[in-house]
């Protein structure tokens, strides 16, 4: 072939080339996700409360992750709010990635690395410790005097899949293990306990329900991937998404599918996670996914009522309160949603990526910034920076208070005190109600050596 016939097959293929690229940019561009509003009226109960405080005879001040069943993250029976004092803190051993859980003047600790401990709510003296050889990435949860655990298999924090999970119940006074299940995959599901059934996702692909006297499996349905993701539940039926983008709602008593709903998908990824656990509130179901987006399910149908996006990765679920919707992003931001709508009412630039889920007490939304998460293996932007812990006005977004430990999740609280997760240390925290000023301009910061 002379040089002047090369090149001219060499510039048609070019043309070829850049006309295939040029359509698949402008498939892409018409058929990329689009940011959908909701409406008011359609699929929502402005009037539902999102919470039910726990009955006066069995006070359970903070008995699993997101508080309530329906894990809203808010807490309306605690009006903490800073400055706070420290009364004491406990070093872990490891990162805490899941909030402590509370009962009984108890403060009950899980880290990676598989240690499980309770801490003595007014002292900070451990009072009973157990060390298992599998990783935890829950919340324990407390219910009826056991407190609950899923454990992953070694090495930490992602060990093989393919191996059976392990669920055990100890005794929250004294630490005895009382029950055990390994009936399933492993499972990273912070538990959750309704009407004597133990609910959880599994590494399996399946969500499983458990009795708890019996420790047989009442029910599992198989879903679409994996699940890395927590149940809510919310009048009979349990909610949970998975790796493969699904969002899921489940009969409480048998299992059966009630709707299945998915997150947008993204050339050339297709859908991506639904790490975090999701939250229902107002006749609706909200998630953040890790493609950067959240989304609002209509409880009772499955359709998608809005979905906006928040940065980058969304790995927190959501905190709910006031008709708000609160999530952060590895982009550093807050983000806080009409939950109605989806319209954007406000958000918050902090110093690096956000990977715990938020905490709304007494009208301030806490967060905690891992600062180094999706910095070395996410394809997206992560912002790179100092951790921390921080407190902002949930209605405006105005910077309140701040705290130099933090990393993952921010914090919990019973009737007289604030609990909060630092990188791999547990600190016990007394609220100083007479300094608090609701008109100061500047935030608190850091820790008062006493009120």
């Amino acid at each position: 072939m002379t040089r002047r016939r090369l090149v001219i097959v060499l510039a048609a293929v070019l043309v070829v080339l850049l006309g295939a690229a040029a359509a698949v940019g402008v498939w892409w561009w018409t058929s990329r996700p689009q940011a959908k509003l909701g409406s008011s009226t359609i699929e929502f109960v402005p009037t539902q409360p999102t919470v039910k405080p726990p009955p006066p005879q069995e006070p359970l001040p903070w008995p699993q992750f997101g508080y309530d069943d329906a894990r809203t993250h808010f807490t309306p029976v605690h009006e903490h709010r800073p400055p706070f004092a420290r009364l004491w803190s406990v070093l872990a051993g490891a990162y805490v990635e899941f909030p402590a859980s509370v009962a009984g003047g108890r403060v009950f600790v899980a880290q990676e690395e598989g240690r499980l401990f309770a801490v003595d709510a007014e002292t900070g003296k451990i009072l009973w410790n157990r060390q298992y050889s599998n990783c935890s990435a829950s919340s324990p949860l407390v219910h009826d005097g056991v407190v609950y655990m899923a454990f992953l298999p070694r090495p930490c924090p992602h060990g093989p899949r393919g191996l059976p999970g392990l669920v055990v119940g100890v005794d929250a006074k004294t630490g005895k293990e009382v029950w055990r299940f390994t009936g399933s995959g492993a499972s990273e599901s912070s538990l959750l306990a309704v009407g004597g059934l133990l609910y959880f996702g599994s590494w399996d692909h399946k969500v499983y329900a458990v009795d708890i006297r019996t420790r047989k499996v009442r029910w599992a349905t198989e879903t679409d991937a994996e699940i890395d993701s927590s149940p809510a539940y919310e009048g009979g039926t349990i909610y949970i998404g998975t790796n493969g983008g699904s969002m899921y709602a489940l009969n409480a008593h048998t299992g059966a599918v009630r709707w299945q709903s998915h997150s947008y998908s993204h050339f050339p990824r297709g859908r991506e996670y639904f790490y975090a656990t999701p939250t229902v509130a107002y006749g609706r179901v909200f998630a953040g996914n890790t493609d950067g987006w959240v989304y609002a399910y209509g409880a009772k149908t499955g359709h998608l009522l809005w979905a906006q996006q928040a940065g980058t990765y969304v790995y927190t679920a959501p905190a709910v309160w006031n008709q708000t919707v609160y999530v952060g992003s590895y982009d550093g931001k807050v983000y806080a949603f009409d939950a109605a709508t989806g319209r954007l009412r406000w958000t918050y630039e902090a110093s690096g990526s956000i990977h715990g889920a938020p905490t709304v007490m007494a009208g301030l939304v806490y967060f905690s910034v891992c600062g180094t998460c999706g910095t070395r293996t996410g394809v997206r932007y992560a912002k790179k920076g100092r951790p921390g812990t921080f407190a902002l006005d949930a209605r405006t977004g105005k910077l309140v208070w701040t705290f130099w430990d933090g990393r993952y999740s921010p914090v919990v609280a019973d009737e007289k005190r604030v609990y909060l997760m630092g990188r791999a240390r547990v600190w016990g925290l007394e609220p100083c109600p007479k300094l608090w000023s609701p008109t100061r301009t500047r935030p608190y910061r850091a820790l008062l050596p006493h009120c």
